[in-house]
């Protein structure tokens, strides 16, 4: 054994020694073994969960059924079934306030009929953008571009596969038949050779002789023949064997000569309507073909290429070659960088490549309008007289009721071609819907009786906001879980409320460090005083009159200022940096929170709670 091999093997050993160290003969970890991970999660695994399904209970989740929406849901689906009969689909425009199931009820109605589309076979498409993430024009336009990119790939793709499957069967069927061919050539040159003793046929005594009646011996054509078979058959046992021009008898060369005929010669007197057309020269006939008569041959011999609207292998290749040629011309649109006249005309180009209808969900279509306009509305709203496959209708979900108001009178009058509300839900829908999630959301029996009325309650306090109802039931669900209770009742739902009341950035505020802290708090007490775009040197001043208030170290200003930077990050504040000409440039300040619950937070803090009356001075400034 070589030293590599005892090296392996020695190695192998510990391995194995390694892997069965600390385990008993089950498997188990021994009960001495002091892994510092080990435990961690065991006391909260111990109990029994509450719930059984909860993405049910989140805002993502598209239920199978929606109830009190039946209405909206019926209307957009009478609108929308355009789409299944190949025809253009008005434009919708969906209105409501925040969790009324606009989106919801939207993608069911899409899911439906992209699932109806596929049952028919008709192509129909959806496509869903987020305005609030994607909320340019151009991003808009190259994430729709590069979705139809994708989409064509993948037909062409399949395509390609059913040709290549195509043409290697007519290739191979192809084969069969000129293979065929030569063994019947092949044979017909044997039979029409010497005699059966090996001798040359005698002088006069050729096959092609014609006999007194004008037609060689033996012939097809010869009357004897016609007429008495048996005779011309022992005369050709006795006699020269005829030359056979019509191929051999064998089972291939029988097959051929019935899947492919020779094309007739035309009598130039034959009538007319008799099938033949005669234009060359009345003296003489003239080699035409019938109409479908190879197609005819070929079906009846059951060829590869029958019916699929090609006549010929070599049309299979051409086509091959044109789809992977458009498989090449695709281009993905970046992000950033082109522009956008050059994005407009990709998606153009991807969307009119097939056949198909498409529809183009558009939610918090007001945030798309408010950042960058509405000249992407009017894009997409006027493209349909351009397309010649394709044709493309528009859903916009908003929750704003005015934001039309805004648009183009052009775009109004094309977008909003049917408008449909969807009002707020009240506090028995609210429990209606609650208790149809809840079904699959929990466990049999965890719930209390007074769960879900009260958390339909607290949501339809507000805007009757469905959102707010599941996540107060999945919020109280998750703390009874934690606490290992074995049901959830009134407590964890208003344990709930609380939890959720408390926002994320006074979370935020309350955990600052204490020199962010007053930062924060010198500019409140600005903003409280009537000063606004607040500069980083009146933040400064307060600041320093705030650490001696409290006896706290006092940071540089190029420091402070870098403590606005990172509220400005955590978006507790929103600080702008302007250029003030020959003065140089500066941050202007304001607040991204609400001063009353923000300055509440701040002054909880045991060091911060002295200087709730200070009344720090605010030089006075003129303002452009």
């Amino acid at each position: 054994m070589s030293d590599d091999d005892s090296q392996t093997t020695g190695s192998s050993r510990e391995i194995d020694l390694a892997s069965t160290r600390g385990f008993g003969s089950s498997g188990e970890a021994e009960s001495g073994s002091d892994d510092p991970g080990q435990g961690l999660f065991d006391d909260l695994l111990s109990g029994e969960p509450i719930f059984d399904n909860k993405e049910v209970l989140r805002p993502s989740y598209t239920p199978h059924e929606l109830p009190h929406r039946s209405d909206q849901i019926n209307k957009m689906a009478t609108i929308l079934v355009a789409a299944l009969r190949g025809e253009t689909p008005s434009n919708i425009l969906i209105y409501g306030k925040t969790g009324t199931g606009k989106t919801a009820s939207a993608k069911f109605v899409s899911k439906e009929l992209e699932t109806t589309s596929s049952k028919y076979s008709v192509p129909c498409e959806v496509e869903y953008i987020n305005c609030e993430v994607t909320d340019t024009q151009y991003r808009v336009l190259a994430q729709l571009a590069n979705k139809f990119i994708e989409e064509n790939e993948r037909i062409i793709e399949e395509r390609l596969d059913t040709l290549d499957s195509l043409l290697s069967a007519a290739e191979e069927y192809d084969g069969r038949i000129d293979g065929g061919r030569r063994e019947g050539a092949d044979s017909a040159g044997g039979s029409a050779g010497p005699t059966g003793d090996g001798s040359e046929p005698a002088t006069g005594e050729s096959e092609s002789a014609p006999g007194e009646d004008g037609f060689a011996a033996g012939s097809p054509d010869d009357p004897d023949t016609l007429e008495r078979p048996e005779t011309a058959e022992s005369d050709a046992e006795s006699e020269d064997p005829p030359v056979e021009t019509g191929g051999s008898d064998s089972e291939s060369g029988t097959d051929l000569a019935s899947a492919v005929e020779p094309d007739p010669i035309v009598d130039p007197e034959a009538d007319p309507e008799g099938g033949f057309v005669n234009e060359g020269d009345e003296s003489e006939g003239e080699r035409v073909e019938i109409p479908d008569a190879e197609e005819q041959a070929r079906a009846e011999s059951g060829h590869p290429l029958v019916g699929t609207g090609f006549a010929s292998v070599d049309e299979v290749r051409d086509r091959i070659e044109e789809l992977e040629a458009d498989l090449e011309g695709f281009e993905e649109v970046p992000m950033t960088g082109w522009p956008t006249d050059r994005v407009y005309s990709v998606f153009f180009e991807a969307v009119d490549y097939s056949e198909r209808v498409v529809v183009i969900m558009l939610d918090e279509i007001d945030k798309l309008v408010e950042k960058s306009g509405d000249d992407t509305l009017y894009n997409l709203s006027r493209m349909n007289s351009e397309l010649d496959n394709s044709r493309v209708s528009i859903i916009g979900i908003s929750n704003d009721l005015k934001f039309t108001d805004f648009l183009d009178p052009r775009v109004k009058s094309s977008l909003g071609e049917e408008e449909i509300v969807f009002p707020p839900y009240d506090a028995n829908q609210l429990r209606d819907i609650l208790q149809h999630r809840s079904e699959v959301a929990f466990k049999e029996s965890v719930l209390s009786a007074d769960v879900i009325p009260l958390c339909a309650a607290f949501a339809a306090q507000e805007h009757g906001d469905a959102r707010r109802a599941l996540d107060l039931l999945r919020t109280a669900g998750e703390l009874a879980e934690r606490g290992q209770a074995e049901r959830i009742d009134e407590d964890h739902v208003r344990q709930a409320q609380d939890k959720i009341e408390l926002d994320r950035v006074v979370e935020v505020v309350r955990t600052l460090p204490t020199q962010s802290k007053l930062v924060l708090f010198a500019t409140i007490l600005l903003e409280k005083n009537g000063v606004h775009s607040i500069n980083t040197g009146e933040v400064y001043n307060i600041y320093k009159r705030l650490c001696e208030e409290i006896d706290a170290d006092v940071l540089t200003q190029r420091r402070v200022t870098d403590l606005i930077s990172e509220l400005d990050m955590l978006g507790i504040v929103n600080a702008v940096v302007v250029s003030k000409g020959r003065y140089g440039r500066t941050k202007e300040i304001s607040l991204s929170v609400p001063i009353e619950e923000t300055e509440v937070v701040l002054l909880s803090d045991s060091r911060l709670s002295d200087i709730d009356d200070v009344q720090p001075f605010v030089q006075a400034r003129f303002d452009n």
